[in-house]
């Protein structure tokens, strides 16, 4: 058997593990040999939630202030956490 990696990005509502999940995406280094997600759209309601289920946290969301007039200008999503678990294939 061979470990690899799964990773799991997801972007919450606000900068706390505990924030709602608004949108995710997984990268699966074992090609569907290892376990899956939670057949949920999300996987997972929280952050909190993913730890839960065995995944660990790698990065968590950096928290800088927009410019001030930009408080209401969309961008890119900024509450990211970085996930990943090990499995054996």
């Amino acid at each position: 058997m061979t470990g690899r990696q799964q990773v799991l990005y997801l972007w919450g509502s606000g900068s706390s593990l505990d924030s709602g999940v608004v949108a995710w995406a997984f990268h699966d280094g074992s090609d569907g040999a290892g376990p899956g997600l939670p057949g949920a759209d999300p996987p997972y309601d929280t952050g909190t939630a993913a730890l839960r289920d065995g995944w660990f946290l790698l990065q968590s969301a950096q928290l800088i202030a927009p410019p001030p007039g930009l408080e209401h200008t969309n961008s890119y999503l900024e509450h990211e956490f970085v996930f990943e678990r090990r499995v054996e294939v």
